[in-house]
């Protein structure tokens, strides 16, 4: 298929305003995934085990298998997030707060589909989640908390997205789908931290009022400089940082997902 007519399926500024009209475009997702998969994974890596992101373990490796096994697990942790969230009553029915979580958690469900394909025999097993914490926190029983969650996976997905840009380069068609699967992420996040009464973007390293255990997802977003230039200097230290997102490493993404792995 045409990976040009792909990425358009999802550029209509109209993303989450409407319902449906993005669902059409995923009935495409996992022919695409296995032709993607066919064409550019010509890979002999091992399969990592679902024990793959426990905390004393390697995380996975600086490889295309090893980018769509971190974005796979990161998939899973979403998807499974918003399918329970929106079981469990907690966001409010009706508006368009549903609508949008409704879209978001369709998006996510499609995305693990493609990167299953694309993975094959080297797909990763889901993990068990547990978004609670141990009890620290009450995301499927208390609004604001399901909210400033979401909006922490959102933001750690577009910065994991860009990080593994790198590991992708030498699989062009793979590379392509990932960053925009990576602007999907950059839309829901948007869209999150607006419910969240927050800008749609990062500013600075500020967590926007999220527990102290979300400052991972921000760190290093304060950096000004890009393509060894100081974006500060032309215009000014906030629109340097709110300009761009910075990548997480394979490691940094790994820790903040450890978190909610049991």
């Amino acid at each position: 298929m045409n990976i040009l007519k792909f990425i358009e399926s999802f550029t209509n500024e109209s993303l989450m305003q409407t319902k449906g009209s993005r669902r059409e475009s995923f009935g495409q997702f996992g022919q695409l995934g296995k032709n993607l998969a066919l064409a550019s994974i010509p890979f002999g890596l091992s399969s990592l085990t679902n024990t793959a992101y426990a905390a004393d373990i390697t995380p996975t490796p600086n490889t295309p298998i090893g980018a769509l096994q971190l974005a796979l697990t990161l998939e899973y942790l979403e998807k499974e997030y918003y399918i329970m969230g929106l079981q469990s009553g907690v966001i409010p029915t009706g508006g368009r707060d549903e609508k949008v979580f409704m879209q978001i958690s369709a998006h996510e469900t499609d995305h693990v589909t493609f990167l299953i394909n694309a993975l094959g025999t080297n797909v990763v097993a889901k993990p068990t989640f547990d978004f609670t914490v141990g009890g620290a926190f009450n995301p499927f029983g208390d609004y604001p908390t399901f909210l400033a969650l979401a909006q922490a996976f959102e933001d750690t997905g577009v910065r994991a997205y860009k990080g593994q840009a790198g590991n992708l380069i030498s699989t062009p068609d793979l590379l392509t789908a990932a960053l925009q699967i990576h602007s999907v992420e950059a839309r829901h996040a948007s869209e999150v931290r607006r419910l969240r009464g927050q800008k749609g973007w990062i500013v600075g390293k500020d967590r926007g009022g999220l527990p102290v255990q979300a400052q991972p997802v921000y760190d290093g977003e304060e950096n000004t400089i890009q393509a060894g230039f100081n974006t500060a200097t032309l215009f000014g230290v906030n629109a340097g940082t709110e300009s761009f997102d910075e990548p997480l490493t394979t490691a940094q993404a790994v820790a903040i997902a450890n978190l909610f792995i049991v």
